[in-house]
């Protein structure tokens, strides 16, 4: 895994490391299982200081996408196919969405641009395929044969 960081923008760099684990989680590249480097490798190879990584790692073992143990360290423990949500998600993400949509709102983004935005953000992810419709049969049913006909 690449992480593209920028040390010169105003999110701190825990933040923009648990933003592209996330991202990299979504798009496919990083699945349940995978492991990520040790705290004090990604920092090394960062040239970062290792608890601004632990920091990063801690935050994603909370919000449930990593568990962290002594032995195996990082891994990834959900990605698109693990499953639905944890209970409490999707109220949690509804309300930050509402903030960066009321952003994008106050700062002169119309709705179909937002929407556009939005929907070719979720294109770029590794969408978990939809459930298909149950399959019907090729031949039509046939009727019960009307009292006194034969088949």
């Amino acid at each position: 895994m690449i992480l593209s960081l920028d040390p010169h923008s105003e999110v701190p760099i825990y933040q923009q490391i648990r933003d592209r684990v996330v991202e990299a989680v979504a798009a496919g590249e990083l699945v349940a299982g995978s492991p990520l480097p040790s705290t004090r490798q990604l920092a090394t190879d960062l040239g970062i200081n290792f608890h601004t990584v632990n920091k990063s790692y801690d935050l994603l073992r909370s919000e449930g996408l990593l568990v962290l143990n002594r032995r195996s360290g990082a891994l990834v423990q959900r990605d698109p196919g693990t499953g639905p949500p944890a209970a409490g998600f999707t109220e949690q993400w509804r309300t930050r969405l509402r903030t960066l949509l009321a952003e994008a709102v106050a700062q002169g983004v119309d709705g179909p641009a937002a929407l556009d935005a939005c929907a070719a953000t979720l294109a770029s992810f590794a969408l978990p395929a939809p459930l298909a419709p149950p399959a019907q049969s090729a031949q039509p049913a046939q009727s019960a044969p009307a009292q006194g006909e034969t088949r």
